[in-house]
C-alpha cells in the first residue's frame, strides 16, 4: 500500500512537471476531444449582429422518404444509424431549407464543436481571397517569397501551389496519437511559428500527395505575413461576418500572448454556423449577391485536378470523393461538411468518434434518395 502510494505521488509529481511541455500536455489532456476548445486559448469569433438563418423546410417530407443507409452487413435507418455511432449533430439542408436535423449526446442547437481539420478548407479559401486582394500575388510563389528564413532549411523549391495540395514534400509526421509525431506537437504545442522554421525536406516538391497539416500552418504563416493580420481578424472580416453566423465561435491559438492560429484544426463552432461556410460554397463564393470568395477559387477548389503529383481526392484542402462535383471538409473523430451541387445538398455532421460508420459513402446514399 505505500509502494502503490508513494507510485501515485511521483506519478503527479511527474504530471505536473511535465504540464509545460508538449507531452506533459497530451498525457494531461489524454486524446484530443471535440471538446478541446476548452482546453486551449483562443481568439473569438463573433456572431452577427443580424444573423442568416436558414429557413425550415419540409421534415415530415424527408421523415417520409425512411431514408435507409448501408452499415456493415445490413441496412439501417439513418435515426438508428446516428444513435449509434457516436454523433452529436447532425443536419441536411437543402434548396437552402432545413429538412432534418438533430443533436444527440446531451448536445444541442448552439453547443460548439471543434472542427479539428475542417478548419483546413476555412484557411484555403482566406489564401483565395488574399489573392484576390493581392496580398499574395499568385498560387505559384515561392513560399520563401513570405517566409524567407525557410530558405535555408532547403525549402526554396516549395510554392504556395503545393502547400494548398498537399505536395511540398516536407518531413512531418502525421499522427495525433504519438505524442512524439510533427502533429501532436502542432496540436498541444505553444510555440507554432517556432515549429514551422525548423522543418526538413522529406522529398521534392510537386512528386505526390502526402497529407500533412503542417502544410495548413504553413499556409496560415504565409497569410499572417502577407495581410499584416491574424487568421481570426481576416476570417471575421471577410467570412464570419458576412455570411451572418448565429453563434460565438472562436480559433483555438497556441499560446496567450500573441498566439498563431492553429489553422490546421481548431475552429470551434455550432453544426448550422458550419452549414453556413458550406452554402457559401455551394453558391461558387457568392453569398446572397455578394461575391466574397472568387467564382474561380471555388470551382478550383473543388474538381478533380491530379497534375503536379496532386491527388484526384484532394484539391485546395477540400476532399473530392467523385467525378460527381460533390466535395467535403473533413476533420479528425468524423467532423463532416458534405457539399453535393446536383441535389442542392449540404449535410454537416459532427461526432466524437467515427462510430464505426463510412460517412461519406453514407452521405451519398442519403443524397441519392433525395
Amino acid at each position: 500500500m505505500k509502494f502503490r502510494f508513494l507510485f501515485q505521488i511521483i506519478s503527479i509529481a511527474l504530471l505536473l512537471s511535465l504540464s509545460s511541455c508538449t507531452i506533459g500536455r497530451m498525457v494531461v489532456y489524454q486524446f484530443s476531444d471535440i471538446k478541446d476548445y476548452k482546453k486551449f486559448p483562443k481568439r473569438e469569433l463573433k456572431a452577427a449582429a443580424n444573423p442568416f438563418i436558414f429557413p425550415k423546410g419540409d421534415q415530415d417530407a424527408f421523415a417520409k422518404k425512411d431514408i435507409r443507409v448501408e452499415h456493415g452487413q445490413r441496412r439501417e435507418f439513418l435515426d438508428s444509424l446516428l444513435l449509434g455511432s457516436k454523433t452529436v449533430a447532425f443536419l441536411v439542408i437543402q434548396r437552402d431549407s432545413i429538412v432534418y436535423e438533430r443533436y444527440f449526446q446531451k448536445y444541442e442547437e448552439a453547443d460548439p464543436v471543434a472542427s479539428f481539420s475542417m478548419a483546413k478548407s476555412y484557411t484555403s479559401a482566406l489564401v483565395g481571397i488574399a489573392l484576390a486582394e493581392g496580398h499574395i500575388k499568385s498560387v505559384d510563389d515561392f513560399l520563401v517569397d513570405y517566409v524567407p528564413e525557410l530558405k535555408e532549411k532547403g525549402l526554396g523549391d516549395i510554392r504556395i501551389r503545393h502547400l494548398l495540395q498537399m505536395t511540398t514534400g516536407v518531413h512531418h509526421a502525421e499522427s495525433y496519437f504519438n505524442p512524439f509525431a510533427g502533429v501532436a506537437r502542432l496540436y498541444y504545442g505553444r510555440h507554432l511559428r517556432k515549429q514551422v522554421l525548423h522543418l526538413q525536406q522529406e522529398f521534392e516538391a510537386g512528386l505526390y500527395f502526402k497529407y500533412k497539416s503542417i502544410n495548413t500552418q504553413l499556409l496560415a504563416e504565409v497569410l499572417v505575413r502577407a495581410t499584416g493580420r491574424t487568421l481570426t481578424d481576416y476570417m471575421q472580416e471577410k467570412i464570419w461576418g458576412p455570411i451572418g453566423m448565429e453563434h460565438p465561435a472562436s480559433w483555438s491559438i497556441d499560446q496567450k500572448r500573441n498566439g498563431m492560429e492553429k489553422a490546421f484544426c481548431c475552429i470551434n463552432a455550432t453544426a448550422r454556423d458550419f452549414a453556413k461556410f458550406g452554402r457559401l460554397y455551394l453558391q461558387k463564393g457568392n453569398w446572397n449577391g455578394q461575391q466574397l470568395i472568387p467564382e474561380s477559387w471555388v470551382e478550383a477548389s473543388t474538381k478533380v485536378n491530379a497534375q503536379d503529383g496532386a491527388s484526384n481526392r484532394y484539391q485546395y484542402q477540400w476532399w473530392i470523393p467523385s467525378k460527381l462535383g460533390d466535395f467535403s471538409a473533413q476533420g479528425h473523430l468524423g467532423q463532416f461538411i458534405y457539399v453535393n451541387p446536383m441535389k442542392d445538398l449540404i449535410i454537416v455532421r459532427l461526432g466524437k468518434k467515427y462510430g464505426g460508420v463510412q460517412w461519406m459513402k453514407t452521405f451519398r446514399e442519403i443524397a441519392a434518395q433525395l
